[in-house]
């Protein structure tokens, strides 16, 4: 029985990003970097989210790169056989954004016959296999290797754009008809990008043009490119002939299920008044040059969304539908909209009568290097469902969401309540001259408190809730005492928050050694309360500690495990706080970090030093105490997507790297461009702090958690000092 059919609501499928792309020579396979190909336990971590079937990657390029050559099936065949077991129906993917082996090409029939000799002997080998996907969106990855250049064989034009489609789609056939000689009912998920563009009514023409264009590979395996399809002429023109056109009208092979991967960045605006976009958007046809920029990011509404697309595809095809790729590069919370979005969406259709059978979490496992488009290995990972960067893969609080909709339930979440980034004002980039200001809307959802009004890292919080949409209340002292239960009690049953952060603080550190009582009711007490009271109440909580509960002498990088021995009062407090804390909620999540610095502050280490280049002041730094410096909207950001994956417990966050004062004070001159001779570096000792201090406190997470690098940070830094400052 076909256990995809079986199901009469929308179902949630699986998929790990494995592309194996080719630029020039090189190539780059996402299996490889995710390491799933050599990790034991991977699909029954995806079978536990109650996932009904997978994208698995049995690729050409991994399983044959040679020709001739024996194939060693032993891991595809142990993973496939794993699927089976726990119940996950496999769509085994053939070529994913590739463009074949080496020894291949677009430009003969050595890729499409190549891609059916293949498929024969992956079907030979897994008979059982009923549902394949030979070629993961062809016309997208036509457009990046044959018209924009990006991929192998770097075209940039219509015929490099069509013989590679050509390709691709005879490819396509000729695979699935090797198949089903050996398996009759097997069956075709043919997946393709959905996206639309739109344009100013000047270039309705190209707009049109276009969106008839994205149509295409599924027109030409349906059988549908005859001397009546409209872009039957530019196909010839473009060097095509009549007999490879033929090919697809005799060997009609129309998809079972037709797979569309839809992204934000999927529909397209075109204006050809290019002075009001940057020059890197700019481009053209023979006639016209004009501008072309995502949809989603003028201000003109002009989206169609994923609801109409899908519609429109229905109503062009009428052949079952899948939302193969859903998935959104972005903050927790966004990426929760988005598939939650797209969850609600495809039931709607389906209640409409629309053949949707499922959404598919997409990229499980995260991804690398997307942000360049593949075409630049500089390590980039972003986080899926599960997050690499743990010792083992991280659920992440997607993970929650689609094991909870998988088994049938709502899921409910105050973040889901607000709108993602793409309703919001945020979202624009590109104004008319006669723009209105936004209506501010009330917001009712359940917020977040952030406890420390006055501080930098509280005013932070505020900041980044704005901008990732998370409803808040900023407190200070003067709203309630943070020391006393019964206010504590108040303000949880005043504004029902499902998370409080606190990051007030006694921060004088000098001070606190003649000023022991209000830095330990401060900085341990208070924490220890609120911890408390969330607990009693359900709320989550997240406090801050610091780099001072160690006293330096491991000379190697502290991780949530060593052993804390502060040597200041400062330090004492902090971890007495992180004691208390989790001895009164083990759900808290207490999050370790080092010095500071943010672009909308000056009160911090880097402002110091900058300001006092600025203004050639002497400035005496420390050169012999080694630190791990934090950016504060990493900082902030990471503790929010903790705080929505559930994570509790210790968890040490600062940048990558390590330096002493005097070096990160050398590293901001260089980057501002300003002497040091007024830089006057010295000892721990001749500084003459009253608190002792450790001289290395450099932070690690054992978690697998890092940030990025400090030298990364640092330059962001300046980046936004100059966007506040303009």
């Amino acid at each position: 029985m076909d256990k995809i059919l079986l199901n009469n609501r929308v179902e949630i499928w699986g998929g790990i990003e494995c592309s194996i792309n080719r630029v020039g020579d090189r190539y780059m396979d996402q299996t490889l970097l995710s390491g799933h190909y050599t990790r034991e336990d991977d699909i029954q971590r995806f079978a536990a989210l109650g996932i009904s079937a997978m994208r698995y990657p049995v690729l050409w390029e991994k399983h044959a790169p040679e020709p001739n050559r024996e194939i060693d099936w032993f891991e595809t065949e142990r993973k496939l056989n794993e699927l089976r077991k726990v119940n996950l129906t496999p769509i085994a993917g053939l070529v994913h954004h590739g463009s074949g082996p080496a020894h291949t090409s677009f430009h003969n029939d050595t890729f499409s016959e190549g891609l059916a000799l293949y498929a024969e002997q992956v079907a030979r080998k897994f008979p059982w296999l009923e549902y394949y996907t030979p070629v993961n969106e062809p016309l997208t990855t036509a457009r990046f290797c044959g018209l924009y250049g990006h991929w192998f064989p770097h075209g940039n034009d219509d015929s490099s754009f069509l013989r590679v489609l050509i390709a691709e789609c005879k490819g396509t056939i000729l695979a699935m008809q090797a198949i089903r000689k050996i398996n009759p009912h097997a069956k075709l998920v043919f997946t393709e990008d959905l996206g639309k563009t739109h344009s100013t009514p000047k270039l309705k023409y190209q707009a049109d043009f276009e969106n008839l264009r994205r149509w295409l590979s599924i027109d030409l395996v349906c059988g549908a490119v005859n001397i009546s399809h409209p872009l039957y002429k530019y196909i010839l023109d473009a060097g095509i002939g009549t007999e490879e056109l033929a090919f697809f009208t005799q060997n009609p092979c129309p998809p079972d299920i037709l797979g569309f991967n839809h992204y934000l960045t999927s529909e397209r605006y075109i204006d050809e008044q290019t002075s009001n976009y940057p020059p890197h958007t700019w481009g053209g046809n023979i006639e016209q040059q004009y501008a072309d920029v995502e949809a989603v990011r003028v201000e003109q509404e002009c989206m169609s969304g994923p609801y109409e697309l899908l519609k429109e595809a229905w109503e062009r095809y009428h052949l079952a539908l899948a939302v193969t790729e859903v998935h959104l590069h972005c903050s927790r919370e966004e990426q929760l909209r988005w598939f939650h979005n797209m969850w609600e969406t495809a039931n709607r259709l389906k209640q409409e009568g629309v053949e949707i059978r499922a959404i598919t979490a997409w990229a499980l496992l995260g991804s690398f290097d997307w942000v360049s488009l593949l075409t630049r290995q500089n390590g980039y990972y972003e986080s899926g469902v599960f997050d690499l960067r743990a010792a083992s893969p991280r659920p992440t609080a997607l993970s929650k969401l689609i094991t909870t909709l998988s088994q049938g339930k709502t899921y409910a979440h105050p973040v889901l309540a607000e709108k993602g980034w793409w309703q919001r004002p945020c979202r624009i980039e590109y104004r008319s001259a006669q723009s209105h200001p936004q209506h501010i809307e009330t917001r009712t959802t359940r917020p977040i408190i952030i406890t420390g009004k006055s501080g930098s890292l509280g005013k932070a919080f505020a900041r980044i809730c704005d901008l990732r949409g998370i409803h808040y209340h900023l407190m200070g002292r003067q709203d309630f005492r943070i020391t006393a239960p019964a206010a504590i009690e108040d303000l949880i049953l005043q504004y029902n928050p499902w998370a409080i952060i606190n990051t007030a603080g006694f921060v004088r550190v000098d001070e606190a050694e003649s000023d022991a009582e209000n830095c330990f009711m401060v900085n341990s007490i208070a924490p220890r309360e609120l911890a408390k009271q969330c607990s009693r109440y359900d709320v989550k909580f997240v406090t801050f500690s610091s780099d001072l509960v160690f006293d330096g002498k491991k000379n190697d990088p502290y991780v949530e495990s060593d052993t804390v021995s502060p040597l200041s009062i400062f330090g004492q407090s902090k971890a007495a706080a992180e004691k208390a804390v989790l001895a009164e909620n083990p759900d808290a999540l207490v999050i370790r970090t080092s010095t500071y610095f943010g672009p909308w502050d000056s009160m911090n280490f880097v402002a110091d030093a900058l300001y006092s280049f600025q203004k050639s002041l002497p400035f005496k730094v420390v050169n012999d105490v080694i630190v791990s410096p934090t950016y504060t909207p990493d900082l902030v950001n990471v503790a929010l997507d903790l705080l929505l994956d559930e994570e509790h417990g210790i968890w040490n966050i600062s940048n990558n790297g390590e330096l002493s004062w005097a070096v990160l004070a050398e590293e901001v001159a260089k980057r501002s461009g300003y002497s040091t001779a007024r830089l006057n570096p010295i000892s721990l000792k001749e500084m003459g702090f009253v608190a002792p201090r450790p001289q290395y406190s450099v932070l690690k997470s054992e978690k697998g958690f890092t940030l990025p690098n400090l030298e990364n940070a640092l330059d962001r830094f300046f980046h936004e000092q100059e966007l506040v400052t303009i």
